[in-house]
């Protein structure tokens, strides 16, 4: 990093963490991220691998149930110093979103709802995250949003083969709801470092080989408030990194990694969110809202 202070960013869905454990330990001691956002973890805190749940060298918040849903954040302690400020936005029905807070800038870890089962809930969802990203930027804060969105963003963040105009996740309203998240005050890092990739897919169907063959979708984001993106300096994929059907995507960012936990007024959970009744103990359960 020739001296430069540097800070990482990766959001991964790992599409069951206790299958990927091996493959998120060995994530973390290749690259090392400040801040790793896990999606689809299907575990209670208490069935989350004791090896990541208690992982020293990081801050953890896991938040999910059994075999459903499921984030989580992990902020490095070397990075991070002081516990961050963990928190649920009001609209957080299914453990689909954490904040972390340190100083004035939010990290997130987000799973917006497929809606293949309920359209109306991931329209919902969408909305909320609109009015969340508002918010937090009213309030002067820094927003860094990641995660598995459901949504591709443009018909080329589909593979051509699978283009369904009426199919969830390409359709116009959904495509609509995303551009005005990032209308918000966001970047979308991926597009920002190769603003002409056609194939810069993040998801694969687990069959027929798709992933090999790279015919997948776009799902996975990394979008960050306007100033802090000035200050990026990469966004990559790994798209032959581990057995989920997602691959991890990780930002750098060229300044030094946010210190100090927030106090007083500044220390209030952004956008309206809700702290967690607890300190997190490694497997607590605090924080588990009621599953709809």
């Amino acid at each position: 990093m020739n001296g430069r202070a540097m800070l990482t960013v990766t959001t991964w869905n790992v599409n069951g963490i206790r299958a990927r454990e091996p493959e998120v330990l060995t994530f973390i001691d290749r690259h090392r991220p400040d801040v790793l956002s896990l999606q689809e973890v299907k575990a209670s805190p208490d069935q989350v691998p004791a090896a990541l749940r208690d992982l020293d060298s990081y801050w953890c918040y896991w938040h999910g149930h059994k075999g459903y849903s499921g984030v989580a954040l992990l902020l490095s302690r070397q990075s991070f110093p002081e516990r961050p400020v963990f928190a649920h936005p009001e609209f957080d029905h299914e453990t689909r979103i954490v904040t972390a807070t340190l100083g004035t800038t939010v990290f997130t870890s987000v799973y917006v709802p497929n809606g293949g089962k309920d359209f109306g809930a991931k329209t919902r969802f969408l909305n909320a995250l609109a009015t969340f990203t508002h918010a937090v930027h009213a309030e002067g804060r820094s927003l860094v949003l990641v995660g598995d969105m459901n949504v591709a963003r443009e018909e080329r963040d589909v593979h051509p083969t699978l283009r369904r105009p009426t199919e969830i996740g390409q359709t116009p309203n959904e495509r609509a709801q995303l551009e005005h998240i990032i209308g918000e005050g966001l970047v979308d890092l991926s597009r920002r470092f190769h603003p002409d990739a056609d194939q810069l897919y993040t998801w694969w169907a687990p069959w027929r080989n798709m992933r090999a063959r790279n015919i997948g979708w776009r799902l996975d984001y990394v979008l960050a408030s306007a100033a802090l993106a000035e200050h990026a300096s990469g966004c990559e994929v790994f798209p032959e990194f581990g057995t989920s059907d997602h691959a991890p995507v990780m930002a750098s960012f060229d300044v030094a990694p946010p210190k100090g936990a927030p106090t007083s007024e500044a220390g209030a959970p952004p956008g309206g969110a809700t702290p967690p009744t607890q300190t997190p103990p490694g497997a607590s359960t605090e924080g588990q809202l009621k599953l709809f």
